[in-house]
């Protein structure tokens, strides 16, 4: 078996040993590292943290060329085992890629494992060497032989299982529950003392159990199991962060350390809400994308970038489900949920790129625009997250309301799992499974929504389930003036975005520049703009802008308040009894 030994080289160097032990080497065997991690779509170069790479066959040392950024060539000797050891910096504190310091350790194979190539379909291990003491190990590999504290080996039927299951490592807590009758562990390294543990396990087991009801059914029902035997939370809490990667039986995630809810606390907050959404999310991911997934990844190049124009389904589908779960299960209640989306329209509609840019083109340029975020990416972009879950919803309060229809988006989702055996599809599998569940073909909309760039029918959609479209409060000064800032009370206030045709971008503001003053008045916030106002010319901006330390003078005319955003969605006071009954099935699933 192609085996890896993981051990902590040097904590304070953030430094992973990894010992590759591969069986049976071929004369010139090349060995490679991914450049991207499946679910994370952008090159990341995970070879540059390799060094000291040395080679054996028999404790003869072996030649060991590098053929490119990422791939090397060992001259082996006979079939004796190679054997190849290198460091790994790890200090990256996310999801993604590998960290370790004296507190905590946590990595993807992608970033830690060479690939033996021409073997990747072979059986593979990983043994977790030594760790610190009262140092633990998670994760939802299959564990062969280890002791107590999870040190040991375990083992992947090939490599894309291999780099399917993240290890956490260190001093975390840990608690279990079980949802549909498969064991769930969930891990977190970084809470707070005061942290609810017993709630957060309560919550995530109402969201795993819906879910796998969602696509199997209830077990009273004699519908088949989840597709996993066992599954993984991994949080990593911090004072700042936000995120998640899914995997195949566990996810990697990552949030503030306060949005955990707290002992003694009731009521609901919005961070803990957002923390529900995003174990929700990752959840979803681990049918819609791990198995479920485009035809394009039906094997990964972990060479190069892998495109495809389907994951305006694959996350914003995912992304529409992740709160709709939330009040499906009574964890929020209608206004709050409605309140998510009217913040999921205002910021899609508050984005010029989405007349620029469809959810196909976005989902295809995520290699190149979505992960490479720039001064114009509002301009030129729309995120195939948000405008893909509007897209979802669109597609899903059409079929609701239809008489011709037969179902909803959830028997859509279904129905592509039957049809594809929970694996690989394609666009056109989606339009045939909605004609199905619709009565009707709907291929010209859905080609409509997702290859065009107009605003989706959403108001008169949500109109017929009793949600009124409204404007919601008033709108701020940076959205009036089509400008997006960084500002505080310290640093002042700096142009992060100017949006196009938009007053500020007329009045010739620039990313980077510092808004100094207004009106002969310093500035520290944007809004105190306002209070500089002349009651003979109330419409009147004049700024002094430093841009490259030269300081400008630019006149700038206070447009109308009047805007499309923000958006407020709420249930219409008029609603009718159909209304009202859609919006509630709508709701409860």
């Amino acid at each position: 078996m192609i085996t890896y030994r993981i051990a902590i080289a040097d904590l304070h160097a953030h430094q992973f040993r990894v010992t590759l032990t591969l069986p049976a080497p071929a004369a010139d065997q090349e060995l490679s590292l991914p450049v991207w991690i499946p679910g994370s779509y952008l090159v990341r170069e995970f070879a540059r943290h390799l060094s000291d790479l040395q080679a054996t066959q028999g404790g003869v040392e072996v030649p060991l060329i590098q053929a490119d950024k990422t791939r090397w060539r060992a001259a082996c000797k006979g079939r004796t085992a190679l054997v190849v050891s290198y460091l790994v910096y790890a200090f990256d504190n996310s999801v993604r890629t590998a960290f370790l310091d004296a507190q905590r350790g946590f990595f993807n194979g992608t970033g830690m494992c060479l690939r033996a190539e021409g073997r990747e379909n072979e059986p593979h291990a990983i043994e977790i060497g030594r760790l610190p003491a009262g140092w633990q190990v998670a994760t939802g590999m299959k564990a062969a032989k280890v002791d107590a504290r999870g040190q040991g080996r375990y083992e992947a039927a090939d490599y894309d299982e291999l780099v399917d299951h993240p290890f956490e490592l260190g001093r975390f807590w840990r608690g279990e529950f079980v949802a549909a009758g498969v064991p769930h562990e969930f891990v977190i390294a970084g809470a707070l003392p005061s942290f609810d543990g017993e709630r957060l396990l309560a919550d995530t087991r109402k969201i795993c159990e819906a879910e796998i009801a969602f696509w199997h059914g209830t077990a009273k029902r004699g519908k088949a199991r989840a597709p996993f035997e066992r599954y993984v939370f991994m949080l990593n809490a911090v004072e700042d962060g936000y995120g998640g990667l899914e995997h195949r039986a566990s996810t990697a995630l990552i949030a503030n350390r306060r949005d955990l809810p707290r002992l003694g606390q009731e009521e609901t907050s919005d961070a803990y809400v957002k923390l529900l959404g995003l174990i929700s999310h990752e959840y979803f991911h681990t049918w819609n994308v791990k198995r479920l997934r485009p035809d394009a990844f039906i094997a990964f190049d972990y060479s190069r970038e892998n495109y495809t124009e389907l994951l305006w389904f694959f996350e914003g589908f995912t992304s529409y489900y992740d709160d709709l779960f939330l009040v499906r299960q009574g964890l929020i209640d209608e206004r709050r949920y409605l309140e998510l989306i009217s913040r999921t329209v205002t910021g899609v509609l508050d984005s010029p790129g989405r007349k620029v840019q469809s959810v196909a083109r976005s989902s295809f340029d995520a290699w190149t625009k979505y992960y490479r975020q720039d001064e114009n990416t509002p301009n030129s972009t729309i995120s195939y997250y948000t405008k893909g879950a509007m897209l979802a919803m669109a597609l899903d309060l059409s079929l609701r309301t239809d008489d011709q229809s037969r179902g909803s988006l959830d028997d859509v989702m279904r129905g592509l799992w039957s049809r594809s055996g929970g694996g690989p599809i394609a666009e056109q599998d989606v339009v045939e499974v909605v004609e199905q569940v619709a009565g009707r073909s709907m291929a010209t909309e859905l080609r409509a929504w997702i290859h065009g760039t107009d605003d989706l029918p959403l108001p008169a959609l949500l109109e017929r389930v009793g949600v009124r479209w409204g404007a919601g409060c008033k709108p701020s000064l940076s959205q009036r003036l089509g400008l997006r800032v960084a500002e505080s009370a310290l640093t002042g206030v700096r142009a992060t975005h100017v949006l196009t045709a938009s007053a500020a971008q007329a009045a010739g503001l620039s990313a980077g520049d510092e808004l100094l003053a207004c009106n002969g008045w310093r500035l520290r916030r944007l809004d105190d703009a306002l209070l500089t106002l002349d009651a003979a010319r109330p419409d009147q901006l004049e700024l002094l802008v430093s841009r490259d330390q030269r300081v400008l003078n630019l006149a700038l005319k206070l447009p109308q308040e009047v805007c499309a955003v923000p958006i407020k969605l709420s249930p219409a006071e008029k609603a009718n009894a159909r209304a009202i009954g859609l919006r509630r099935a709508w709701l409860t699933g």
